[in-house]
């Protein structure tokens, strides 16, 4: 199986960090998150059982990283029972091929991502041009080439139940990439939300930086249906969520949340919507 594996042929590592890197705070029992440069993984079951999943790989070789997280929580020479994924952006999936070589666990992702995680079809080019600030600037950098990950990558079931993770459901999300899901759990309104909608400015370098914390919309360099984008986020703004770890920017729960989500829902265009670029439908 490792013979079909393989990285993106344009993956790279991005020199981009940010105040809370290689950190990481658990928010509820059975919940963690770690943010390896600028972007959040999850680690989801109770410490030091077998029993764990979890979602989404990081940046590129962040591989080492997130095996040692994992040691340090569920104990030595542990694996969990399965990936899921968010999304197949580079900024997700960087460390999976090598994490699948270590623990050879399945891993589950929406059916419109496959052709993305099985070395089919590249992610559209992100885009230099849309309106916003440094990090949308330089964003031709970012990979868009698709990995393979083999046997390995499975659809999400279809009656939106999550491997591994009882009481969780995955929920469809598009916009930010076509099989974009967000992961929610009913019994205390916790909702993974990945790129659907983040917490911080993510085309901008000085919030990036410093972690500040706003509610807002799909990073807008890699975002191509905005439409489909705007959809989501009234989907998940439905729910009242109490408490999110999204795939950029800190944890945020409770009333500050919420209305910021219903703001970011009811003036999406606004708010979201770069006024120019490529994948701007004017």
């Amino acid at each position: 199986m490792d013979e079909e594996l393989h990285e993106s042929e344009d993956q790279r590592i991005i020199p981009m960090t940010s105040i809370t890197s290689r950190s990481g705070e658990k928010v509820a029992n059975d919940i963690y998150f770690y943010t390896d440069q600028i972007v959040n993984i999850a680690f989801i079951g109770f410490p030091k059982k077998d029993n764990w999943v979890l979602v989404d790989a990081g940046l590129p070789n962040a591989a080492a990283e997130i095996k040692a997280e994992a040691e340090k929580r569920f104990g030595e020479d542990t694996k969990p029972s399965a990936i899921i994924l968010t999304h197949g952006h580079f900024d997700h999936v960087g460390g999976l091929i090598d994490l699948i070589k270590e623990w050879n666990v399945p891993v589950y992702a929406h059916e419109l991502e496959l052709p993305y995680l099985t070395g089919k079809k590249s992610y559209p080019e992100p885009d230099t041009t849309v309106e916003g600030g440094l990090l949308a600037k330089i964003s031709g950098v970012y990979p868009n080439e698709p990995i393979n990950a083999g046997e390995a990558i499975k659809a999400l079931p279809d009656d939106n139940s999550v491997p591994g993770l009882d009481g969780w459901k995955w929920i469809h999300t598009p916009g930010h990439s076509p099989g974009h899901v967000s992961f929610y759990r009913e019994d205390d309104a916790t909702l993974i939300s990945g790129d659907a909608f983040i917490t911080v400015r993510q085309d901008s370098f000085y919030n990036v930086l410093m972690q500040t914390s706003e509610v807002n919309g799909p990073p807008r360099y890699l975002t191509t249906d905005w439409q489909a984008a705007k959809d989501s986020v009234k989907k998940l703004a439905d729910l009242k969520i109490e408490l999110v770890i999204p795939g950029h920017g800190y944890v945020m729960e409770g009333e500050e949340l919420r209305k910021g989500l219903d703001k970011l829902a009811g003036e999406f265009e606004q708010l979201a919507v770069p006024d120019y670029g490529r994948y701007v439908d004017h």
